[in-house]
């Protein structure tokens, strides 16, 4: 059975455009607002990423660790995390949803229990930054047989053997970091490149579905709009850093930034 994730890059395509795909950490900058805030982007969102908070994060730049910080000073818990992924769903124009994270809090909660609740509330897909090929596996059979769609990552130091090997078992969507890099920096490579990556990946397995993240933002979205989807998650972090330090509204200001990305890949 196939995800909706699968039936939104369809959706995309037909429109010819990359799926746009926010990430946001949930409970930033408390878990009211940051329910308003997805809400009020999801007009113009394709799929939505909602990251959990994490106090020893590996990947994440200085702007989403400010907003996992944010997140756990408010005390966002997984239960949360849930009871407010439910809530969302329950919304006529709520868009797929990918909860992002690590692995420990997982192996905590427990990979059957975990899979199980991610199912009953509705997430569609989920991203574990620290379980790579090939440990993934068995896990990303559990998420299979649940409809769960386990997001691969392809990184840019990822050999063409590997590559074949992932995108061989991976699900509908595979997330293809740009550089090597935390999230949020400045793009090291040129936008030229990252495409001539991207369509590497795309040459080995046409069917899936192809995201870039890392270093997405207004200026250079336009640019990588020739791939499957486009991940932008610092850039909005940073707006909601922004709004509070100027004592502003982040839902109204994230809404704003949100239909500006969209306006620059349509």
């Amino acid at each position: 059975m196939k995800n909706s994730i699968d039936n939104i890059f369809k959706e995309a395509k037909k429109q010819n455009r990359p799926a746009l795909i926010s990430y946001t950490v949930c409970g930033d900058n408390n878990k009211e607002n940051s329910l308003n805030i997805l809400n009020s982007i999801s007009e113009n969102i394709d799929i939505a990423e909602w990251g959990i908070a994490h106090n020893c994060p590996t990947a994440d730049g200085k702007e989403i660790q400010n907003s996992s910080y944010r997140a756990l000073t408010n005390g966002i818990k997984l239960k949360n995390i849930f009871q407010m992924v439910k809530k969302y769903k329950k919304n006529n124009f709520s868009k797929p949803i990918i909860l992002m994270g690590y692995y420990q809090m997982i192996f905590n909660y427990g990979e059957v229990k975990f899979i199980k609740k991610c199912k009953e509330v509705g997430v569609d897909g989920l991203i574990v930054v620290d379980l790579s090929y090939p440990d993934n596996k068995d896990f990303a059979k559990l998420c299979k047989k649940n409809s769960i769609c386990f997001v691969q990552l392809i990184a840019p130091t990822t050999s063409k053997q590997r590559m074949k090997e992932i995108l061989k078992v991976s699900d509908t969507m595979v997330y293809m970091i740009s550089m090597i890099s935390t999230t949020g920096s400045a793009l090291k490579v040129t936008t030229k490149k990252i495409i001539e990556n991207y369509k590497i990946v795309k040459k080995i397995s046409p069917s899936k579905n192809v995201v870039i993240g890392f270093g997405i933002t207004e200026k250079t979205i336009g640019k990588l709009k020739s791939a499957d989807g486009l991940v932008v998650g610092s850039a909005i972090c940073k707006e909601i850093s922004k709004s509070l330090k100027h004592r502003q509204n982040p839902v109204t200001n994230v809404s704003k930034l949100v239909k500006k990305l969209k306006s620059k890949i349509l």
